[in-house]
């Protein structure tokens, strides 16, 4: 009698996943179109703000030859990617001023006043530990392979590297670790930096949705990442010279990445075929 009193037990309907966007992988091609068409918009800002990274990355090449720490090359370029949101939030700038067809002046993308304020140096603090937690790791991967001995210099590594059974157990334990460092360091920095530049937020949730985004999103965002690690290897081919045009080409490209990944009242601001 009682069984017949109580309401039989109805599972919940299932709940649509909103930050699950299902984005076709060649949309990450639509967002390096609409990162050129930015940078080709009122162009000199942009280049010039890539020519500052270019001379800021040869000043820190430069570095550490003359420190004589040149073991930390492979590391630092690696580690370039931890830091690389942070360093192009101008550009970012540039292209929501441009959606609202405001120009842009060099100045103002170097002077960027962020809506989150004093949380995204606590952001920038975060990923600065990170990269060098990695050069740590770095290290104590050469030094648990090759053992506790002079760096060879980077004439010598390359050899070394392809040629010697440590040198191939040094690599792939070396792209095992970075992988995982990059993949943390890309999923929680990709849409945070943008989205403290136009939200009040703190630098831990605007890490966590950043990380949300990317897992609910994964298949368009490792294209996407597949082709920021493809143009900046081009960019360090080059002796940095790449870096003038990619890296403005990649912020601005970011910046629709994140308007297509980041949902703002139900809508998306980029779609297919903008």
């Amino acid at each position: 009698m009682e069984a017949e009193i109580l309401p039989k037990i109805v599972p919940p309907l299932p709940r649509p996943n909103l930050k699950a966007l299902h984005l076709p992988r060649r949309i990450a091609f639509d967002w390096l179109r609409a990162g050129w068409k930015d940078l080709v918009t009122n162009p000199l800002p942009s280049l010039l703000y890539g020519f500052l990274v270019f001379l800021v990355s040869l000043l820190v090449v430069w570095g550490l030859f003359q420190a004589d720490i040149d073991y930390f090359l492979p590391a630092t370029l690696s580690g370039f990617m931890v830091i690389g949101p942070l360093i192009a939030a101008g550009l970012y700038e540039k292209s929501r001023r441009l959606e609202t067809g405001e120009r842009t002046r060099f100045w103002q993308m170097i002077c960027v006043r962020l809506a989150s304020g004093y949380q995204t140096l606590f952001l920038g603090l975060i990923l600065l530990l990170l990269f060098l937690l990695w050069q740590r790791a770095a290290v104590l991967l050469f030094a648990l392979h090759i053992g506790v001995r002079p760096f060879p210099g980077v004439h010598e590594i390359l050899p070394m590297l392809f040629t010697t059974w440590f040198g191939w157990s040094l690599m792939i334990s070396g792209i095992f670790v970075g992988g995982i460092f990059a993949a943390f360091a890309f999923s929680v920095s990709v849409f945070s930096v943008p989205m403290m530049l136009e939200e009040h937020t703190d630098a831990l949730s605007a890490m966590g949705i950043s990380m949300s985004l990317v897992w609910n999103n994964l298949a368009v965002l490792l294209a996407w990442a597949a082709i920021v690690v493809g143009l900046f290897v081009l960019s360090v081919l080059t002796g940095f010279l790449g870096l003038i045009v990619i890296f403005p080409l990649l912020g601005h490209a970011t910046w629709h990445a994140y308007r297509a990944i980041r949902t703002t009242r139900g809508e998306r601001v980029f779609f297919l075929g903008t």
